[in-house]
């Protein structure tokens, strides 16, 4: 089993270096969720909710997870049933969005220092991170 970063925020992709990534540069956050979405039909696993934090995802446009990509393809329907569940979430999230284009650089950086921190927190309780 391996554990692999999925994430679409350059602070937390610059500065994970322990871990596996897969950088969605340029993605939204509901790309996130439809990657992992397709990770777990391949047999991967949730490791930290996709909803954490108390953003709201139609809010800011950073996400990162954890997941354990297994070496057998078993579908894992607890995954499925929570990504499944967090993209109809962040559908209803986004309709009522403000533009983010508004967005300074300085917000930005919050909200990746954010999403940064909560996914440390993450890897660290697993004792991934020093």
């Amino acid at each position: 089993m391996k554990t692999v970063l999925v994430t679409n925020n350059p602070l937390t992709e610059k500065n994970v270096l322990e871990l596996d990534k897969v950088y969605l540069d340029d993605k939204t956050y509901l790309d996130v969720l439809c990657y992992v979405r397709d990770e777990i039909h391949k047999g991967a696993k949730i490791l930290t909710h996709p909803l954490t934090s108390s953003i709201k995802p139609g809010e800011t446009p950073y996400k990162s997870i954890l997941i354990e990509r297994p070496t057998e393809t078993e579908l894992d329907f607890n995954s499925l049933t929570l990504i499944e569940n967090s993209i109809e979430v962040v559908k209803k999230f986004l309709v009522n969005t403000r533009n983010r284009k508004a967005y300074t650089k300085e917000i930005l950086f919050d909200f990746q220092t954010i999403d940064y921190l909560v996914i440390k927190s993450g890897i660290e309780s697993m004792g991934g991170l020093k």
